[in-house]
């Protein structure tokens, strides 16, 4: 996102250099400066204030990829073939817990890629988390039905597998996408991208968070494993 560089008036236009025969002097104890300066610093800080008041109502509908504190923690999910009708994809930041001894160096947040679907399919989902030594393994959809979720949302920091799109639109304001619903907007001014349709095959996922409308996991299976998915 571009930002606009500071501009220095030239002397003679501001509004403080001009003439005031209703304004005190500024004093040797620079009092009247310092007012101006308070001034000029309380205009600077709307911008972010309004920055953090807007994200923290986008949080509050749904437009951004997560609605509570991550843990920090990656898990990986794979899927032999993902589709998906109504998708979305935008920039976000997920946050840990306050004091998470997870955050490392990261400060608590973490730099993700938020996918939205607004109707999706899974064949042979596999999910795990390495809880250090052991991991925690989840597989659903490798019979007959598949797994089916609806305002699927994973926000991730890496994702691979062999993609194709209908009607991708690429560049839009991410405050402006309509193909995946209303969780599928995101902040505007954040670059994205859009499509009628998703199709994946060898579905590659290292995620941070999953949120669904509806998870529908048929053959749920869930153990402890030497290896992860």
């Amino acid at each position: 996102m571009a930002s606009s560089s500071d501009v220095t008036p030239s002397a003679g236009n501001t509004p403080d250099s001009r003439p005031d025969s209703g304004s005190a002097p500024q004093g040797a104890d620079g009092t009247r400066g310092g007012r101006v300066r308070l001034r000029r610093a309380a205009v600077l800080a709307v911008p972010a204030a309004l920055v953090t008041a807007g994200l923290a109502i986008l949080t509050a509908q749904g437009a951004l990829g997560v609605q509570f504190a991550i843990s920090g923690m990656p898990f990986t999910v794979t899927a032999t073939e993902l589709d998906g009708t109504g998708f979305a994809q935008f920039g976000g930041l997920d946050n840990m817990a306050e004091d998470s001894p997870n955050a490392g160096d990261t400060g608590g947040q973490v730099l993700v890629v938020t996918s939205v679907i607004k109707d999706a399919t899974l064949t042979k989902l596999c999910q795990s988390v390495d809880l250090g030594g052991t991991n925690l393994l989840i597989t659903a959809g490798g019979g007959d039905t598949k797994v089916a979720a609806s305002d699927l949302t994973t926000d991730s920091t890496l994702l691979s597998g062999d993609a194709a799109f209908n009607n991708i639109e690429i560049g839009n304001d991410a405050a402006t996408l309509d193909k995946a619903g209303p969780k599928g907007r995101g902040p505007k001014g954040v670059f994205s991208q859009q499509a009628d349709t998703v199709h994946i095959k060898n579905l590659r996922q290292t995620n941070y968070a999953t949120t669904a409308g509806v998870f529908k996991l048929p053959g749920l299976k869930m153990r402890f494993s030497d290896s992860g998915c």
